[in-house]
């Protein structure tokens, strides 16, 4: 497991929305495929969507530029 990985399930553990938002976006902007950036942006978005937090607009608008939303 690599760091992000730990601070991850970390984050979940502590029920951090938050932090999950975050390190989401993290691994989104160092994922090796469009198909893995696509899965954390979702996850974050979708955190970011439950938290109520202002992140959302900004996340849905880069997966609306990669053609996910």
């Amino acid at each position: 497991m690599n760091g992000l990985d730990a601070r991850m399930r970390a984050a979940q553990d502590a029920g951090d929305g938050p932090a999950l938002i975050a390190l989401y976006h993290e691994a989104a902007l160092t994922a090796a495929s469009d198909v893995a950036r696509g899965f954390y942006l979702t996850h974050a978005f979708v955190h970011a969507l439950e938290a109520g937090d202002a992140r959302a607009v900004d996340l849905r608008a880069e997966l609306h530029a990669m053609g996910r939303i």
